[in-house]
């Protein structure tokens, strides 16, 4: 059986038919040096727990700042602290190796684009990379807002606040953050192949952003308005901006039609 790598008409001789074997094999070639660099990152997060534990439980300790609750995490079972370190070299590993899973990804698409689109591959990993950090950094410092309104909120209850339970929060809530920070990403890349363009997306800005508010409150763990609010604004802002941006690249490929048909 023989897939195409490319749907577009036009290809090159170098991206050729493969089969359905070569691409299983090329997939599990990639899975492979991704899983091979989250497992040295995660021996990386490992060997460096307990700066990386200060660092994830500073949000915390800001939260509780000028109340009486104590800054401390606690663990109910003899096992909990152990597998709780293992869970965060884990999640340190992932976050870490993310260039690489992204490059990886990208070497796996490009197969099944132009030569002149593949020059973008560093624009993507690194912009990817840089949007999913960004998103990271605000969920950070959202973390102690979120936490306060979550307590403020709780009703007449003492908190006795879980390691696992919190650091679960934590993570969540980062790589929900960096997951709605690359939907620019998604955007741009789908209006420069053709399947979305920019008139179509400003005709549904308001269902967008509907179903913005939808995603976020999905993707959040608080469910409050804190977290609602500090990622469901940026994401329409880029929404906004890929719309623009997607104006740019229109009147770039108008252009060169217009040129190529001129000579």
């Amino acid at each position: 059986m023989k897939l195409r790598r490319r749907a577009r008409a036009g290809a090159e001789s170098d991206n050729a038919q493969m089969s359905l074997v070569d691409h299983l094999r090329e997939l599990r070639h990639r899975l492979v040096k991704c899983v091979l660099a989250v497992l040295v990152m995660a021996i990386v997060a490992y060997a460096f727990y307990e700066p990386i534990f200060d660092f994830f439980t500073h949000p915390y300790c800001e939260s509780v700042k000028g109340t009486d609750k104590s800054c401390t995490l606690y663990s109910f079972d003899l096992l909990g602290g152990f597998l709780l370190r293992m869970k965060v070299a884990l999640i340190g590993g992932v976050l870490l190796a993310l260039p690489v899973i992204l490059f990886q990804l990208w070497r796996f698409v490009v197969p099944g684009l132009y030569k002149n689109e593949r020059r973008y591959t560093i624009g993507f990993v690194g912009s990817s990379t840089v949007l999913f950090a960004i998103g990271g950094v605000l969920a950070y410092y959202t973390l102690p807002a979120m936490i306060s309104w979550l307590q403020g909120n709780g009703g007449p209850v003492t908190y006795v606040t879980a390691a696992d339970k919190y650091f679960w929060l934590t993570a969540l809530m980062i790589v929900g953050f960096g997951i709605g920070f690359e939907f620019q990403i998604v955007l741009v890349a789908l209006q420069m192949v053709g399947v979305l363009n920019p008139s179509t997306l400003a005709e549904v800005r308001r269902q967008a952003a509907v179903g913005i508010l939808v995603v976020v409150a999905v993707i959040t763990p608080g469910g409050d308005p804190i977290s609602l609010g500090a990622l469901s604004i940026p994401m329409y802002l880029f929404y906004e901006l890929s719309i623009l941006i997607g104006r740019v690249l229109v009147r770039k490929r108008t252009r060169g039609q217009v040129q190529a048909a001129g000579s």
